[in-house]
């Protein structure tokens, strides 16, 4: 089973990447295979909400982004991992899922002719690390990430979230919370729903 992994940090080898590596293993010992793209590698404009999709469902802005449209629809199972920045999800996760909005106007309109079939198999995965403790932190990404995969035409299949880690190389010693990472990835390619803080 092909999955899309999206790594948006823009530092590499960090925390993210660190436990995203570990829920990776889970997700190889269930068949899956990775396919690994680093968004800080890509040049993404942001959208640029001009309205070219509406009635195409396709994006009119030519970058990196363009080929990444089709291995969106043409995969099942897609993880995203990002830090927190400032509540969020980083500039490059961001641009990345508001680019998204071809495809939730491609579904809109595959929906009105009656061409749209919902795929529960289709599911999102959300991972993140953020260094403050704060009881709403990843509130703001976590609503972002369920309309992105709505937008691609996904069920949102939960997320592993870890608070605390500060600098680079504090979750790669976490090895609680790295083996929590793996059973979640082993869990996302079974088909069962994760929630994890």
């Amino acid at each position: 089973m092909d999955v899309l992994v999206f790594l948006g940090s823009p530092r590499k080898k960090g925390n993210s990447e660190a436990l995203t590596e570990a829920l990776l293993e889970g997700v190889r010992d269930e068949g899956g295979m990775p396919e690994i793209i680093r968004l800080c590698d890509l040049k993404i404009s942001p959208c640029i909400s001009c309205g070219g999709c509406d009635k195409t469902g396709k994006c009119v802005v030519e970058d990196d982004m363009t080929p990444l449209y089709e291995k969106i629809i043409s995969t099942d199972k897609i993880i995203l991992a990002s830090p927190i920045f400032f509540y969020g999800i980083t500039a490059q996760a961001k641009a990345f899922i508001d680019r998204t909005q071809a495809l939730w106007n491609r579904k809109r309109l595959l929906q009105r002719k009656g061409e749209w079939v919902d795929n529960p198999e289709r599911k999102g995965f959300f991972i993140s690390v953020a260094a403050t403790r704060g009881s709403k932190i990843f509130t703001g990404a976590i609503l972002t990430m369920k309309y992105g995969y709505d937008a691609m035409g996904m069920q949102y299949a939960g997320e592993f979230l870890v608070s605390g880690p500060d600098k680079c190389g504090d979750m790669a010693k976490n090895e609680i919370k790295l083996a929590e990472a793996k059973e979640a990835g082993r869990n996302f390619i079974l088909g069962l729903n994760a929630h994890v803080d």
